[in-house]
């Protein structure tokens, strides 16, 4: 939430309790006045002990018959007043901490679509409360793509168990099949469940962070990853083109050329049927080393590419018949590029096609 600048809430309390003092000085100084200064000469006078010890007599003069119990009443009027007024005072400057503690509880039972929208000026308390109501919706957003996760993974784990349990029913009551053409298409669909498995084991791992970090060279990377694609872009009539100096990160090797392997993959299967183009390029920048995959390929609106790095998010109508893939691809590459407190984002290309920008941590260290 975007608010304006306001003062702090150590500010604003050192302003309030010094403004309720200068208040309680005024008035201890108006009782002073009162009783004894009073009906004294213009002159500077000063009062001793005498004043105090001074009996009221016919002309009106203070004594501890009446300054005691006047003094007691007004330090009394006084303690009442700044126990009143601090108390108010505190709960004031408290009340936004209430406001954040009932939707702690709240989160805490379960409701996770609760915010605190604490309206005012910014302060300590009003970006406690915004921070906390960005986890709450970053939270809501984990557990609802998890749900959807667990939903996808049921039905595609499901579906390829389910034709090879067909076939082999299919190759049991049938004796006379042709046995190679059964078999090749047993084949195809366990390495589909294989592929969908090691996919799965892999974004895992990608979440849970379990793997050591070195310097690596993102430059590299690109170009590995490049040469082990080339036959497949050549496949499919796809031209690569990679550029970019030495852009040093720290992070995983296998995971980072896992990631931008994805992205080529992606890149050349989704793509114009004939002369298509992909362009690979790094940079490093002050703070974050860049990798950028962009293709050619249909027109896509930004729903849909908002939705490609969900699990099994496959786009049928951009995905060839001929490479189907399983749908984990951009989610694996996203989980990886968060694991190495990187940010990954794809952005629709205005002639057709995605770009796909990588941002990780950068390192002065040069890789050798």
């Amino acid at each position: 939430m975007d608010r304006a600048p306001g003062l702090s809430v150590r500010l604003k309390l050192t302003f309030s309790y010094a403004g309720f003092l200068m208040i309680a000085g005024a008035l201890l100084l108006a009782a002073v006045w009162v009783f004894l200064l009073r009906g004294r000469s213009k002159g500077l006078y000063v009062p001793d002990l005498s004043d105090f010890l001074r009996t009221l007599d016919p002309g009106g003069n203070f004594g501890p018959a009446v300054f005691v119990p006047a003094a007691i009443l007004v330090l009394a009027f006084l303690l009442v007043f700044g126990l009143a007024g601090g108390w108010i005072l505190a709960g004031r400057m408290l009340a936004p901490l209430a406001r954040i503690t009932d939707a702690t509880r709240t989160a805490a039972r379960g409701s996770l679509s609760h915010r605190i929208r604490l309206e005012g000026r910014q302060d300590e308390f009003r970006e406690l409360a915004d921070v906390f109501d960005g986890m709450l919706a970053r939270l809501e957003a984990h557990v609802a793509e998890q749900q959807r996760f667990a939903a996808n993974a049921s039905h595609e784990l499901r579906t390829p168990l389910a034709i090879t349990r067909t076939l082999l029913d299919v190759a049991r009551d049938d004796p006379s099949r042709e046995g190679s053409e059964l078999d090749e298409r047993l084949r195809v669909v366990n390495a589909r469940a294989i592929d969908l498995t090691e996919a799965l084991l892999l974004l895992s791992r990608s979440d849970q962070r379990s793997f050591a970090r070195d310097d690596v060279d993102l430059s590299l990377i690109a170009e590995e990853a490049t040469e082990t694609l080339l036959p497949l872009a050549e496949k499919h009539d796809v031209v690569m083109e990679t550029s970019g100096d030495i852009t040093p990160t720290t992070g995983s090797h296998a995971l980072l050329l896992q990631l931008t392997t994805n992205l080529l993959h992606n890149a050349i299967v989704h793509n114009l049927p004939e002369s298509g183009t992909v362009r690979v390029s790094t940079a490093v920048g002050p703070e974050d080393a860049v990798l950028t995959v962009e293709n050619t390929g249909e027109k896509l609106s930004p729903h849909v590419v908002s939705t490609l790095t969900e699990p099994f998010q496959r786009g049928t109508e951009r995905v060839r018949s001929d490479h189907v893939g399983v749908g984990l691809g951009l989610a694996i590459a996203k989980s990886i590029t968060q694991a190495h407190d990187g940010t990954l984002s794809l952005t629709p290309r205005a002639d057709g096609g995605l770009r796909v920008t990588v941002r990780l941590p950068a390192t002065a260290r040069q890789i050798p």
